[in-house]
């Protein structure tokens, strides 16, 4: 299903179609600031092991992103000192994934690896459905072969829906999409060290 959102005017009624959605333990293709991501409710395991399947990945060994609404409510979710969320308040909203130790509230599946990547993206659709939804969501780039693939097939909605659409729940047409991936900054020791270099640069 390919149902069209926008960052402003956006009906309720199709909020909440994808509200039910993932509620219910879907799984949907949201977009972002950056490239456009698989999710699914972070609080729920049965999704998160559906996407690992989709994706060919080890639930035990991959490490996961949630994105967040804002910054006021993540020490329910992760360990963080006062340096790291400073400078997590410097960047965000905006286009960084800042790995942290999990927290307990997350399900078992984030326990294996202890540490779970946190997202403030800078897009009002993808924030709005987190905020509505009163937890975070799961996300994970789609599924995608930097050799073989045309690079529309990441960044235009409708053709990710041709792609995926019979894999997912719904797909979240947003407009078009990047093609870059969010900068990673591993934070759990306190500092800030740029694992991978993406979209935007970070603030000192």
């Amino acid at each position: 299903m390919l149902i069209r959102l926008y960052e402003k005017n956006t009906s309720q009624k199709d909020i909440d179609r994808v509200l039910d959605i993932l509620n219910g333990g879907g799984v949907a293709i949201l977009p972002t600031d950056t490239a456009y991501a698989m999710c699914c409710h972070a609080l729920k395991e049965r999704p998160i092991e559906r996407i690992c399947r989709l994706k060919g990945m080890d639930v035990r060994k991959h490490r996961f992103s949630i994105i967040c609404y804002d910054l006021s409510d993540i020490s329910q979710y992760v360990q963080i000192d006062n340096s790291t969320f400073k400078a997590m308040k410097r960047n965000l909203p905006g286009p960084f994934t800042f790995v942290l130790r999990a927290g307990s509230r997350l399900p078992k599946v984030f326990s294996n690896r202890k540490e779970v990547g946190i997202r403030v993206p800078d897009n009002t659709i993808v924030r709005e459905i987190c905020r509505q939804l009163g937890a975070p969501l799961l996300a994970t780039t789609i599924p995608f072969n930097e050799n073989a693939d045309d690079i529309a097939f990441l960044t235009d909605p409708e053709l990710i829906d041709e792609r995926f659409g019979d894999d997912v729940d719904i797909v979240v047409n947003g407009g078009n999409g990047d093609c870059q991936y969010s900068t990673v900054i591993y934070s759990v020791n306190g500092d800030q060290e740029i694992l991978r270099q993406g979209k935007g640069v970070l603030k000192d």
